[in-house]
């Protein structure tokens, strides 16, 4: 398949890599058919982040789902799905909680949490600027889409990061400040 893969500060190549694949029962795999480009991939690209070459750049995705894990139970082939910037179990007492971006499970560095597609420090996970990508937890981690999803892809792949960005950057603006006790007394 081709990828578009970081070979260092300001390159990008887009080249032939393997195929996404199951790898775990509760995998799915998506032919990308939608995707964007965040401004927080430009801070690996210009080469200010750890992103290690040889890796597929792409957290803000969304595609049809062409193959599904022998464990996966909702997700079906055929269906559009959008991808979250988070990949998490659904499991851990993290996902449990609902923070899912700081998941215990799938960041395989003990020291970190957190894990997304294609991003420094979030795990080994290849992004999706590709044909293919490996979706971990299938039934959690991929938005299941209506009929209309092929036709609205460029309005549904904003609910991978970009919407929810923003909406819950509104979110914390609007909230009373949690800075501390109040100094006047």
């Amino acid at each position: 398949m081709k990828a578009a893969v970081y070979d260092g500060p300001r390159t990008v190549t887009v080249k032939d890599v393997p195929d996404a694949k199951i790898e775990h029962p509760c995998d799915i795999i998506v032919k990308i058919t939608a995707t964007n480009i965040c401004g927080s991939d430009l801070h690996m690209y210009e080469g200010r982040t750890s992103f290690e070459s040889g890796r597929t750049l792409g957290h803000e995705n969304m595609g049809q789902v062409v193959e599904v894990g022998p464990a996966v139970s909702k997700v079906q082939v055929g269906e559009y799905v959008v991808l979250p910037f988070n990949i998490a179990c659904g499991f851990c007492k993290q996902c449990e909680r609902g923070l899912t971006n700081y998941c215990l499970t799938m960041q395989p560095e003990p020291d970190l949490a957190g894990a997304a597609y294609g991003f420094a420090d979030m795990g080994p996970y290849q992004g999706g600027q590709a044909e293919l990508l490996r979706v971990p937890y299938g039934d959690f981690n991929a938005l299941r889409l209506g009929e209309d999803a092929a036709e609205r892809q460029s309005d549904y792949v904003m609910l991978a990061d970009i919407f929810p960005t923003g909406y819950h950057a509104t979110e914390m603006a609007t909230r009373p400040s949690s800075s501390g006790p109040d100094p006047s007394g």
